[in-house]
């Protein structure tokens, strides 16, 4: 039986310790707390956008790079192209020379006979025949006669002292020139024309 002055048994204990298990509200900005999920989409997003201008930056780079490449390929084989005609054109020259011979000589020597006119006939056509072969080709010849010597384009084989002409005019052209791709193949062998020197 129990007595009526007996003291309650102390719940002061067990309130602590129920208090002590109820976790403190985490103050803003304490460890432990996530970000704004919006910030950290922004973050993302801006980084991915500096990462794709990096790679568009180098990718333009790459592609002028391949560009300048391809065109200084094209320049090149386009010369070594150049190069290889023109070694293979000038095989063709000598012949026509041969033949601008051949017809001075035929215009030199009029005997009236038939053989040789028609020989005369024939050269002269094989020879517009192979110019206008040299011309699709790219290659044609030089007009010097009564214009300014350029060593750049004529050889001079000798100079000829005249008051009929100015000084450092082609008065006579002993070989023809040519060009091809307006470039020179073989320079004009010419005459030049110089003023006389002053008598002491």
């Amino acid at each position: 039986m129990t007595s009526d002055n007996a003291v309650p048994p102390d719940s002061s204990g067990s309130a602590q310790e129920a208090q002590a298990e109820i976790p403190e509200k985490a103050e803003p900005g304490a460890e432990g707390v996530t970000a704004d999920p919006i910030a950290q989409l922004q973050a993302g997003i801006d980084a991915a956008k500096a990462e794709s201008e990096q790679w568009r930056d180098r990718f333009l780079r790459k592609a002028a790079e391949m560009e300048n490449y391809r065109k200084r390929s094209d320049r090149e084989h386009a010369e070594s192209a150049i190069l290889v005609k023109s070694s293979i054109l000038i095989e063709f020259l000598p012949i026509m020379d041969a033949c601008e011979r051949a017809i001075g000589s035929f215009k030199k020597n009029h005997d009236g006979h038939d053989l040789v006119n028609r020989y005369r006939e024939g050269v002269e056509l094989l020879y517009k025949q192979l110019g206008n072969t040299l011309r699709r080709l790219g290659v044609v010849p030089m007009e010097v006669k009564g214009r300014k010597f350029d060593p750049q384009f004529h050889e001079a084989l000798t100079h000829l002292e005249t008051t009929e002409c100015e000084d450092n005019t082609i008065i006579e052209e002993l070989r023809r020139g040519y060009l091809f791709k307006d470039r020179l193949l073989r320079p004009a062998q010419v005459v030049v024309a110089s003023c006389p020197k002053p008598k002491d």
